[in-house]
């Protein structure tokens, strides 16, 4: 396999490894190559995790031990795409447990303080049709949902439900 030319790089403070294993535990096609260790140089304490390299469902990322000067946000998030409602809930489940945190349009924040949005195909689909208020009722939808709901989705595009008014959000969430 060719070395991809742009690989996202996390900044933890120290739960590169473990954060890494977690996330090669969710996803098939998922396995960590490398762990680097911090020598002499430093910065980090001699052999201790400093980089741990991963194919995460097919994408390469790097994790990084670099301390408590940066934090992850929702500014960066990992896109999943999802081929049905059973693979949204194991997902939503999975990132969530251990004290992962949900927030709005299927996005969540997971125990490691990374952001992913699990999003079924079915909804790119829906927010492009060609049929501007059926795309706008789908819209809607998304809009009050934390979880996404493919039937709800559908049913809210079809015109068969009203779309739940969105929650109020904060920075945060």
């Amino acid at each position: 396999m060719a070395k991809a030319k742009i690989t996202p790089f996390l900044w933890f403070d120290d739960q590169a490894e473990q954060a890494m294993r977690f996330y090669v535990s969710i996803f098939p096609n998922s396995k960590i190559h490398t762990v680097n260790r911090y020598g002499d140089a430093g910065p980090g304490k001699k052999g201790s995790v400093m980089t741990v390299a991963a194919r995460v469902a097919g994408q390469e990322l790097v994790a990084l031990n670099g301390g408590p000067h940066y934090e992850l946000s929702p500014a960066f998030s990992l896109f999943v795409s999802c081929k049905n409602q059973r693979e949204v809930d194991t997902l939503w489940r999975k990132l969530l447990s251990g004290g992962g945190r949900e927030s709005m349009c299927g996005w969540l924040t997971d125990r490691f303080g990374l952001s992913w949005q699990i999003v079924p195909d079915v909804l790119m689909e829906l927010l492009g049709d060609n049929d501007r208020a059926r795309a706008n009722r789908a819209m809607q939808a998304m809009l009050g949902m934390r979880k996404l709901d493919i039937q709800a989705l559908r049913d809210a595009a079809d015109g068969k439900i009203a779309a739940k008014k969105p929650r109020a959000r904060s920075r945060r969430n």
